[in-house]
C-alpha cells in the first residue's frame, strides 16, 4: 500500500548531517557513544534540522523534533536516563553538552543513558560557544538549498534539451533516470495490471542509463508499450512501483502517491488526465526530486498527450478569439482548485492533469477534469463537480474550501453539499448539541474544537491557541472529566465533532 506521511513533527527541509559538524574543525565537537572510549567514537547517522539551547530540568515541551539541543546541565536531573528519554520522546536528533561552564567533562551517567536510549551525545568545547554551533548548522543548510536549487535549475534545462530531441520521450526518460540516479517508467492509457506494468528488465536495452548505460527501449506488443529508463529495479521494489501505476492510471485513482520497497523510494504521477502514468524509483530521494520529476511530468504530458481542439489549450484559443467560457470547454464535469503552498504551479497543475492554471495572485488557481487528492507542499480547496457554465460558483466553493483547510491546517478540503449533516433535523441537532457541550467552558469548547480539528495533536493545537502544550493537555483532560466520555473513542470524537459544527453553524447563521 502506499506509504503515508510520517507523523514526525520534523520539517522535511534538508537537514544536516552530524558529520558534518563534527568535520568543522572551529567548533571542536566530539561524539561520545556513551561511557566507553570517546576516542573510538564515530558520528551517528543523524540529521539535525535545528538548534535549541536550554538549561531546563525538562526542555522537551519546547523541542518539535530533529533539534541537537545544546545543554550545559546547569539543571541536569539526578536522574540522567529520565531526562534523556524524554529528550529521545519528544524527538531530539542529538544532546550537545558544553563542559567547563558547570562541569569539567560530560557526565558519566548521561553518556550511558543516551548509549542506553540511542541518542547521539557530543561534547562541545569550551572554547566554542552554542551560537557558533546553531550558527553553522543554519549555514550548511542554506548550503544545501542553494546546491538543491541549483541541481534543480539544471535539471530543468537538461530536461528541457532532452524533450527538444528527435526521440523526445525516450530521451526525457533516460535524462530523468540519469539526473535522479534511479530508474523511470512511462506507463501508457488504457494499461491494466499484470507483469508488463513492472519496469523490469528492457528488451534490447544497453546498459543502464544511470550508469553510462544505454536507453530503455520500448517493449513490444506482450509488455504493453510501457517505456522503462534507469537503473534495474529488485523484484520487489519492480513489483512495488507497477502496483502504484497501475492504482494512479485508474479512474479515480489518487493525483500521486508513493511507497517504499526494497531501499527504494517509489513515486507515480498521473499525465494528462487520460490515463499515461509516469513512476520514478530512488535509492535516496531529496527535497529536489520531487521538483525535477514535477517538470519531466510536465514536459512528458505536453509531448504524450492528445489534446483534441475544445480541451484546455484548444479552449484558452477559442476563448481568446471572442467564445464564452460554456461554449469554449468541454461538458466536463470541471473541478475548480485554489491552492497555496510553496511549490511549483506549473508542477502542481502536471500532476493535476490540466494546463488551465492562474498563478498570478497569492493563491493559485486551476481548473481540471480530474478530482485532486491532497499534494506535498498545498493546501488545496476543491469545489464540488460543475459544468462549463457553473465555474463562478465552483469558484466560490473552492476559495471557502481552501479556507476551511488552512483553518484545519488539512492539506485538502471539498465543498460539500447534504452529507450527513443533511439527514439530521436541524433543530433536534442543535439541541442535542448545546446539551451535549453544555459542561463545557467557553475556553474549553474552544480548545477541544481545536484538538479536534489537529487530530488530537498537541503540538498543533497548542500553536493554534497560542497556549503551551501542556496547557492543551490540562484542558483536554478537564473535558474529559467534564463530559465524562472517553475522547480517545473515534465514537466519541466523531460525535464530539459534530456538535461542535452544528454549534458553529447557528453562530454562524444570519439574524432574521
Amino acid at each position: 500500500m502506499p506509504a503515508t506521511p510520517s507523523a514526525s513533527a520534523t520539517p522535511p527541509t534538508p537537514g544536516v548531517e552530524l558529520a558534518a559538524l563534527l568535520a568543522d574543525r572551529e567548533l571542536g565537537l566530539r561524539a561520545l557513544t556513551g561511557a566507553g572510549d570517546p576516542a573510538a567514537a564515530t558520528a551517528p547517522a543523524v540529521a539535525v534540522h535545528a538548534v535549541h539551547a536550554s538549561e531546563m530540568a525538562d526542555p522537551s515541551p519546547y523541542l518539535l523534533g530533529g533539534e541537537l539541543l545544546l545543554t550545559a546541565g546547569a539543571q541536569l536531573e539526578a536522574d540522567a536516563d529520565a531526562y534523556v528519554a524524554r529528550l529521545v520522546a519528544a524527538g531530539a536528533a542529538a544532546l550537545g553538552f558544553g563542559v567547563a561552564p558547570v562541569y569539567e567533562e560530560v557526565p558519566p551517567e548521561l553518556a550511558a543513558a543516551c548509549a542506553r536510549h540511542g541518542l547521539p551525545l557530543l561534547e562541545v568545547p569550551p572554547r566554542t560557544p552554542f551560537t557558533a554551533v546553531a550558527r553553522t548548522v543554519w549555514r550548511l543548510m542554506a548550503e544545501a538549498r542553494t546546491r538543491e536549487l541549483r541541481r534543480v535549475t539544471e535539471a530543468q534545462q537538461s530536461l528541457a534539451a532532452a524533450a527538444a530531441r528527435p526521440d523526445p520521450v525516450p530521451a526525457l526518460l533516460r535524462r530523468l533516470a540519469a539526473t535522479l540516479g534511479g530508474h523511470a517508467t512511462l506507463l501508457p492509457a488504457g494499461h491494466g495490471p499484470g507483469r508488463d506494468a513492472g519496469p523490469g528488465p528492457e528488451p534490447e536495452a544497453g546498459r543502464d542509463a544511470g550508469q553510462g548505460q544505454g536507453p530503455g527501449q520500448v517493449p513490444g506488443p506482450g509488455q504493453g508499450g510501457a517505456r522503462h529508463a534507469g537503473r534495474e529495479l529488485p523484484a520487489e521494489a519492480a513489483g512495488a512501483l507497477a502496483a502504484l501505476l497501475t492504482r494512479v492510471g485508474a479512474p479515480g485513482g489518487p493525483a500521486t502517491a508513493t511507497d517504499a520497497a526494497a531501499g527504494w523510494q517509489l513515486t507515480a504521477y498521473p499525465l494528462g488526465g487520460e490515463g499515461q502514468v509516469l513512476g520514478v524509483a530512488v535509492p535516496d530521494r531529496t527535497p529536489g526530486d520531487h521538483a525535477i520529476t514535477a517538470i519531466a511530468a510536465v514536459l512528458l504530458t505536453l509531448l504524450t498527450t492528445h489534446r483534441p481542439a475544445g480541451t484546455e489549450a484548444g479552449a484558452l484559443t477559442r476563448l481568446l478569439l471572442g467564445g464564452s467560457p460554456a461554449d469554449a470547454l468541454g461538458p466536463g464535469p470541471w473541478h475548480v482548485v485554489h491552492a497555496r503552498g510553496t511549490g511549483d504551479p506549473q508542477a502542481l497543475a502536471a500532476a493535476l492533469g490540466t494546463v488551465l492554471v492562474d498563478a498570478r495572485g497569492e493563491e493559485v488557481r486551476l481548473l481540471a477534469e480530474r478530482e485532486p487528492g491532497p499534494l506535498p507542499g498545498w493546501r488545496l480547496g476543491v469545489s464540488a463537480p460543475a459544468g462549463p457554465g457553473a465555474l463562478a460558483g465552483a469558484e466560490a466553493q473552492a476559495r471557502r474550501a481552501l479556507r476551511r483547510a488552512e483553518a484545519a491546517r488539512a492539506p485538502l478540503a471539498r465543498h460539500t453539499a447534504g452529507g450527513l449533516d443533511a439527514l439530521l433535523d436541524p433543530a433536534e441537532a442543535l439541541t442535542h448539541a448545546r446539551a451535549l457541550l453544555a459542561p463545557l467552558a467557553p475556553e474549553q469548547v474552544r480548545t477541544l474544537r481545536a484538538w479536534l480539528a489537529h487530530h488530537g495533536s498537541w503540538d498543533r493545537t497548542a500553536a493554534a491557541l497560542g497556549v503551551h502544550r501542556n496547557t492543551v493537555r490540562q484542558r483536554v483532560a478537564r473535558c474529559t472529566a467534564l463530559l465524562g466520555r472517553d475522547l480517545d473513542d473515534p465514537d466519541t470524537r466523531m460525535e464530539m465533532w459534530f456538535a461542535l459544527r452544528t454549534l458553529d453553524r447557528q453562530d454562524n447563521s444570519p439574524v432574521t
